[in-house]
């Protein structure tokens, strides 16, 4: 590539496999909540990717990274899981969800809202500045995407849905393990450096 580094290596796949048994607008409504609410897969990504300019370890820095890269990922798998179950679901299947005003904006097109219909907003994001404040932060935005997960599991009623809502919650014990490691890491080189009184 003559010199050029390349900065992302794109698989044209999803992370994990979306199957859907059918049309379910009112499971598509539910599932929407992780792309657009506060503790969400755009939220997190965005948060992530911000936060790692003011680590001060690279260690820290490239685990925000990976893990912002890899909510990217989720979101796509949000989406794909979204659409599929509106795509071919009738207007009056779309209506039965409480999706009328949902798509009279936005047809089937995905758009960044919660499950309540309440837009994505950037006051979701969080970053603080401070390394251990933002690794806390992260971490509590883990369980609660976790516990959000947890929910849509108990509400789905498709195995293949389900299935996939599994793997998600999984990879968010992951992400809030690993960014539990940072925080050691972080605070130990922290205090080394006398950044606490």
């Amino acid at each position: 590539m003559n010199g050029v580094i390349s900065l992302w290596v794109y698989e044209k796949k999803l992370q994990y496999p979306v199957r859907v048994n059918g049309p379910n607008p009112w499971l598509a409504k539910m599932i929407l909540t992780q792309y657009g609410e506060p503790d969400g897969e755009l939220a997190a990504s965005l948060k992530y990717l911000t936060q790692r300019y003011t680590m001060p370890l690279s260690q820290a820095k490239a685990l925000l990274t990976d893990i912002g890269t890899e909510e990217l990922a989720h979101m796509e798998i949000i989406a794909a899981l979204v659409y599929n179950l509106i795509k071919d679901a009738s207007l009056e299947e779309i209506k039965r969800a409480g999706l009328d005003g949902y798509f009279t904006d936005h047809d089937r097109a995905l758009y960044f809202v919660n499950a309540s219909g309440a837009p994505w907003t950037a006051a979701y994001i969080q970053s603080k500045g401070d390394p251990i404040t933002d690794l806390y932060e992260n971490m509590a935005a883990e369980e609660k995407a976790r516990s959000t997960y947890e929910y849509l599991i108990q509400l789905s009623d498709d195995p293949d849905v389900t299935d996939t809502l599994k793997f998600l919650r999984e990879r968010e014990i992951v992400h809030f393990q690993r960014f539990g490691e940072a925080l050691k890491l972080t605070y130990d080189y922290l205090e080394r450096k006398k950044y606490f009184y």
